[in-house]
């Protein structure tokens, strides 16, 4: 689990076939300014959003193993470039975001990323199965950062970026035309399966 309040942009350096024959891909990001003294094989470390299990440090570099069906439902993890990183949180740590489960459910496209003054405007259209779990003033992780929305219309919904999220995460490197990893509110999820369950209870 997640807050979806960034610790450090990293850098996926190399993307190789693991090399056993299977399909998945094998990561090795340097860290940044990220401390890995309390890392070890089999944590998990968000990706730009992306929950990934540690299975090497090696100094300031760590790697994960990425399978086909998180390529298929991702962007940003197939290439070398700047990656937004968080470690899980713990117990003690303090929830300064949302809940974030680190588990992408789709993803969205930046429509619009205008100046306005210091801050931006971003506008983002997300897939239509999802638009319905996004609300004015919700939550919702872009990218693996934890973001409110400032308006919805339809399948797009806006958010205002202050000048610490630009520079402390990877957003400030968007422009239209952008594709953005999406995670919508845990607790949308829930309600959702909880009405379901009780209108085929109903129906019985």
């Amino acid at each position: 689990m997640f807050s979806g309040i960034i610790a450090a942009v990293g850098r996926i350096t190399e993307v190789a076939p693991r090399g056993d024959g299977t399909p998945t891909l094998r990561l090795t990001i340097d860290a940044g300014r990220l401390d890995l003294d309390d890392v070890a094989a089999g944590d998990s470390i968000a990706c730009n959003g992306v929950c990934l299990t540690v299975v090497d440090t090696r100094g300031n570099r760590f790697a994960v193993d990425v399978s086909p069906e998180t390529l298929a439902c991702t962007i940003g993890l197939d290439a070398p470039g700047p990656v937004n990183l968080e470690k899980a949180l713990r117990l003690a740590d303090r929830l300064g975001g949302h809940l974030v489960a680190g588990h992408v459910d789709g993803v969205g496209e930046v429509l619009r990323f205008d100046p306005v003054g210091d801050n931006r405007l971003l506008e983002i259209r997300a897939p239509e199965a999802l638009a319905r779990y996004v609300a004015r003033k919700g939550s919702i992780a872009v990218d693996g950062v934890s973001l409110t929305t400032n308006a919805v219309d339809g399948a797009s919904f806006s958010i205002n970026l202050i000048p610490h999220t630009l520079a402390a995460t990877t957003l400030g490197r968007l422009e239209p035309g952008s594709r953005v990893n999406l995670e919508i509110d845990l607790i949308a999820r829930y309600c959702e399966r909880m009405l379901n369950c009780q209108e085929n209870a109903e129906d019985r």
